[in-house]
């Protein structure tokens, strides 16, 4: 296994951040790129991340470490941030990723302290049976693919501008 908690957290105590700097200050035009066709703005994955913070993470920790395996904690809507204000500037969304995710690893750290509570065991409502580590391992790859997906989803604004380059630009051929 390689799953190490500190490792775990210090890669999630960087997100809020490292997007933060990637993306402020750009043109509204950055944020409105997408992957094509019903594919999320970059915007709108700032605002999925807040309301993973909100709804998923920590609410299916205290779950599991409650109830355990008893009954399966809710689903979490991955499209609820669609029905969401963009009205909102994302410099005040970043600003809430960050004090959200703050908040969250100060409780992760209360709330997870052994080996032993990493091995602890929920009922997730689709997959049956899920570890705690399991949980805390896709947050962070959670927290990576979208940083993908943004990345992605910015590159292919220029997919016909790079002309032939397209060919050695592997972003832009999956």
């Amino acid at each position: 296994m390689n799953f190490q908690m500190n490792e775990a957290i210090q890669l999630l105590e960087r997100t809020p951040k490292t997007l933060e700097v990637f993306l402020e200050g750009l043109s509204d035009s950055w944020h409105q790129c997408n992957e094509g066709y019903e594919t999320w703005t970059v915007y709108e994955v700032v605002v999925h991340l807040i309301e993973a913070e909100k709804t998923n993470w920590i609410p299916r920790l205290r779950f599991i470490l409650q109830e355990g395996e008893h009954k399966p904690f809710p689903a979490f809507d991955r499209f609820s941030h669609l029905n969401q204000s963009n009205a909102v500037p994302i410099s005040e969304r970043f600003k809430e990723f960050q004090q959200l995710r703050k908040e969250n690893l100060n409780t992760l750290r209360s709330l997870v302290q052994s080996e032993a509570d990493l091995e602890r065991t929920g009922a997730h409502p689709a997959f049956g049976v899920v570890k705690v580590r399991e949980l805390l391992s896709a947050w962070v790859v959670h927290d990576l693919t979208h940083i993908a997906q943004i990345v992605r989803s910015m590159a292919k604004r220029y997919d016909t501008d790079v002309g032939p380059w397209k060919e050695y630009l592997g972003i832009l051929n999956d």
